[in-house]
């Protein structure tokens, strides 16, 4: 059997990751929504939002890929100097400290000299690509990336599609919104080891907040 049927799968996004675009699909759909004017609107108004706000989302998503990638890109290339700079120095302790520079704080903290010393010599038998490259996960993590956050819009917008009361449709999408609110909220509090009830009331709280200044400032 291959080896690689025995590695675990990996995760193509973070739960964070996911998190974190859901949550921004939500407040650029909510930004929309919110700021539609209910008095006087007809079937055209309504459909006119409906086009704007999967388009507004749309456009994002496809930027916040476009992100994404380039985050990807750019963390692949700091991978390749940092092991050229490994290789590229008889200094064991400044080849350590690239090392240690290039790993979390709190697992360089616990790294011994000796097992510092280990990676190095393995560092310096790997071959050192041309230059960065995106890999399958990258982009299909970036395909992931713009389908949460178009993804988000259409919860939200559906009361706009199915109730042909723009007032009753305004309330059932705002009450939408607030469940998934807290939802998002809910599980970030649990990847972040804090209250997630509270942090899910909270994200409730301050991503209403962030539409508001949003729709203040004209955005």
């Amino acid at each position: 059997m291959p080896e690689d049927q025995h590695k675990p799968a990996k995760r193509i996004l973070e739960p964070m990751e996911r998190i974190s675009e859901v949550l921004f699909g939500l407040i650029m759909v909510l930004t929309i929504t919110c700021s539609f004017s209910i008095a006087g609107a007809g079937h055209t108004e309504v459909r006119q939002m409906l086009i704007g706000a999967l388009g507004c989302n749309l456009a994002w998503g496809v930027i916040d890929a476009v992100l994404y990638w380039m985050a990807c890109f750019s963390a692949r290339g700091q991978g390749i100097l940092a092991l050229q700079a490994v290789q590229a120095t008889a200094n064991a302790g400044k080849a350590h400290r690239i090392i240690a520079d290039a790993m979390p704080p709190l697992l360089a903290s616990v790294i011994s000299p000796i097992q510092f010393e280990e990676m190095r010599v393995k560092l310096n038998n790997i071959p050192v690509p041309d230059q960065p490259r995106l890999t399958k996960d990258d982009w299909l993590a970036g395909i992931g990336v713009f389908l949460l956050v178009f993804l988000a819009t259409l919860p939200v917008i559906v009361p706009f599609a199915l109730v042909h009361e723009p007032a009753r449709a305004l309330r059932i999408s705002n009450g939408v919104a607030i469940a998934l609110l807290f939802l998002t909220g809910y599980a970030f509090g649990r990847q972040a080891g804090h209250r997630a009830w509270r942090m899910g009331f909270a994200m409730v709280i301050v991503s209403t907040a962030m539409v508001g200044m949003t729709i203040a400032l004209g955005g």
